[in-house]
């Protein structure tokens, strides 16, 4: 299993969500981030006086996937995020070693 975990624009995630159910993905945790990266923030101007906008408001998407879906999903996920502007997110993918049901203890696979 591979955990992905996405850095998307907000107006993205619904793309993403429906990308991800036509491969099968059966759930996401999806979570309201701020932060910057090449973006690096803007300026705007509230009530006349300046402000510098550094952290900017994004979506983070987590899901579990099986190894044999792990380059569809993330090619799925890019291909539904990327608007071709600096600022469209990122997509990091890390292995999960174990994991468990609460309700009933059973540990997957």
């Amino acid at each position: 299993m591979q955990s992905i975990r996405t850095i998307v624009r907000p107006n993205k995630v619904d793309d993403v969500r429906e990308a991800l159910t036509r491969l099968n993905v059966s759930g996401m945790t999806v979570t309201e981030v701020r932060g910057y990266g090449k973006q690096k923030g803007h300026t705007t101007v509230y009530r006349g006086k300046e402000y510098d906008v550094s952290l900017l408001p994004k979506m983070q998407i987590e899901t579990v996937v099986a190894d044999d879906i792990v380059d569809e999903a993330v090619s799925a996920i890019i291909k539904a995020a990327r608007t071709g502007e600096i600022g469209d997110g990122r997509v990091f993918v890390t292995p999960v070693t174990m994991s468990y049901k609460i309700r009933t203890g059973e540990r997957d696979a």
